[in-house]
Order: C-alpha cells, then structure tokens, then sequence
C-alpha cells in the first residue's frame, strides 16, 4: 500500500502570508491599490495581527515595477532619529538596486551624508546597511533621507510608493522631529505616495487628529477590521473540502462568533481544527471546543504570567469586559457596580494602563480585548 502523502495545514497565521491565505480583502487591496496610484499619503491601522502587513506587501507586489518604485520600512527595529534614517535609506537603496555594485551607487547617489556598508544576507543575497553618528542633531541626513524619495520619483520619472510600517514607533523617539520633517517634506512630493501603517490604533489616530501634533490631518485615514461571517464561510469549508475532510456552514459561523471574525484567531483556530479532524472525515461541535481547549491551554502559561502582572482594578475591569456582552458601557454606573469598579476615574484609570499595553483597544465607542481566546481564558479562569 502505498504511504499516505502528508498535507500542508491550509490555515495560515502569524507572520507574513501570500495571496493564497487570505480570505477576501479583494475591497481592501483595490483601495490600497488606488491610493499609491494616486500619491496619496494614508494612515491604514487596526488592531494586531489583522494582516496589514501581508495586505499591504500584496498590494505593492501588485504594482507595475516599470511604472512605480516601492519601498518598505520596517520601523519597529527602530529608536530615535538615526535608527530611522537608516531603516529608511537601507529600504530604498535594496528597492533600487539588486546588486552589491549597484547598491552602493545608488547609497552614493541619494545619501551622501551616509557611510553605505554592502554585505550578504543568509541566503548570500546582498544587503546593504548605513551608518549615522548617534551625536550631534541628525537634522540634515533626515532632511536628506525624506528628500530622496522626490529626486528618485523625478530622475526615473515613475510613482515612488513608500510604506511605514509600525509607524507609531516614532512616538517613542523622545521628540517630534520626525514627525515634522516629515510633514515639511511630504508636502511637496506629488509624485511620492506614503502609506503609514500602525497596530495601536489610539496612537496612530492621535498623530494624525490631534491638533497640536506635526501630521495633523496629513492624510486620509482607512481602518482595517475584522472580516465579515459570511466571507469566511465559503473560505473555510473550500480549504476542509480541498483536503479531504469536510465542515458545516453552520460550524463555520460557530468559528466566528468565538473569534469575531479577526483573521489571526479565526486561522488559528481552524488550523487547530483541522489537525484534530482526520482526513475524509466531518468536523462536529465538539471538536470545536477540543481545538479552543487545545489552544488555552497551550496559552495557559503565558496568560497566567500576564493576568498575574495586572493591578487589581485592571482585573476587575477584564473580567467584567470578558463577561459582558460586545458593546457594553464600560462607565456606565451598572457597569461599575456590577464589577466593583467604585468610581468611572477607576475604570479610566484602569482603561489607559490596558491601552498602554496593548491588553485592550477602542471599538465602537466602547472596549474590546485585543487577544480573543485570552478574553474566553478569563471568562473561564476568573468567572464573576
């Protein structure tokens, strides 16, 4: 007899993925597509793990390169001023060129105020990086690094597309000034579109709603959200049937209500799904709840550590958000009492210190927790 061929888990979740694991976002890309079409400058944020990154490396993938040149930064390696300029002009340069030769001609002709370094990747590939002083004002190899984007745009004569990615990192440099040169420079770089990605929603639409802050209202701004019900009903029983097994609809829109659509969970726990439900085989509704029971207790630890880290007040308010049902008023006087908050200023107080860390964020006028099998460990580890 001959052995069985091993198949590849169809969901995929974490890190970047390609076009064949996403479900839809057909709507999504074409926006994207359109504003780099148009030199647009866009603040595109949501929450974590919702597939900005592969979305917008999609969307960039789908450009013509004779007509456009794209760059992506990588900002969250980065921690002031200098770090960013070398993050910005190392992106460039690999965009510009694929040899060690032409890296270094292209560093030479856009950054002169930089020291170009050229070496090989793992892989033997080459990669160049920079060095910049950490002493002294880094003002002119900003200015420097923000202006190449324009003269490349201008000596090509193509569509320059730059991508900032965990664009809320700049917030942590301990000033505004790349917030400003940015805002100096992008002004005038009509043939340059900028697409700044965030993951901590409250952060980017400060920078870009505040008035006191440099890029107030510097672009437009698009929200990536969860993913509709009935999308991944299709999605998901196509990828079941395609490897030999088989899945309700109806269990399908079961998957969702537990993760509310986020594509990281809803992947997760079907891949968990799928390897517990054998080949030819049909899921059932316990099997569901074996492959969440599989995944919280795989989590257990590092939610007991985290839970473990929180003040009192921080713990009473999750465990009211986790009991409560999607929307609730989180300082409405039945809330506070219901979860012994005492007063709204300790629900707010309790609200920016999970915001801070990333436990919670903004939705609707209300509250959710980020992780959302961490919210059904609580509900079940800390019951009211």
């Amino acid at each position: 007899m001959a052995a069985e061929i091993h198949m590849i888990n169809p969901f995929q979740y974490g890190g970047v993925v390609g076009e064949e694991a996403f479900c839809n976002r057909a709507k999504e890309l074409d926006d994207l597509a359109r504003a780099m079409e148009n030199g647009e400058r866009l603040f595109v944020y949501s929450e974590r793990r919702v597939g900005k990154t592969s979305l917008i490396k999609l969307a960039l993938d789908r450009l013509p390169s004779k007509k456009y040149l794209t760059a992506y930064v990588d900002l969250w390696p980065t921690d002031g001023e200098a770090s960013f300029v070398a993050a910005m002009a190392r992106a460039i340069t690999q965009s510009l060129a694929g040899t060690a030769d032409k890296m270094l001609q292209s560093a030479r002709d856009f950054f002169g105020r930089l020291t170009p370094v050229v070496s090989a990747d793992a892989d033997g590939n080459p990669k160049v990086s920079f060095g910049i002083s950490r002493h002294g004002s880094p003002l002119p190899e900003l200015e420097e690094v923000l202006a190449a984007p324009a003269r490349i745009a201008a000596r090509r004569k193509c569509r320059v597309v730059i991508v900032f990615d965990e664009f809320q990192r700049i917030l942590e440099y301990g000033g505004d000034l790349v917030e400003r040169s940015l805002r100096s420079a992008i002004q005038h770089h009509g043939e340059v579109a900028y697409i700044f990605l965030g993951s901590r929603k409250h952060l980017i639409q400060k920078m870009f709603l505040d008035q006191t802050r440099p890029l107030y209202r510097a672009g437009g701004h698009y929200t990536l959200g969860p993913i509709g019900t009935e999308e991944w009903v299709p999605f998901v029983m196509e990828r079941f049937i395609r490897s030999d097994r088989s899945v309700d609809p109806d269990l399908v829109r079961r998957i969702c209500a537990i993760t509310g659509g986020h594509p990281f969970y809803t992947q997760h726990l079907c891949h968990a799904l799928w390897e517990l439900c054998e080949r030819g085989g049909s899921v059932t509704a316990p099997m569901i709840d074996g492959a969440l029971d599989l995944l919280l207790e795989r989590e257990s630890h590092a939610y007991t550590s985290l839970w473990d880290s929180f003040a009192l007040n921080q713990r009473r308010f999750l465990k009211g958000l986790a009991a409560e049902p999607e929307g609730v008023k989180v300082f409405s006087g039945d809330f506070v009492a219901d979860h012994d908050l005492r007063s709204p200023s300790n629900v707010q107080r309790a609200v920016d210190a999970l915001l801070e860390r990333d436990v919670i964020d903004r939705d609707k006028g209300t509250f959710l927790i980020v992780d959302r099998f961490f919210r059904i460990w609580i509900d079940r580890t800390h019951p009211e």
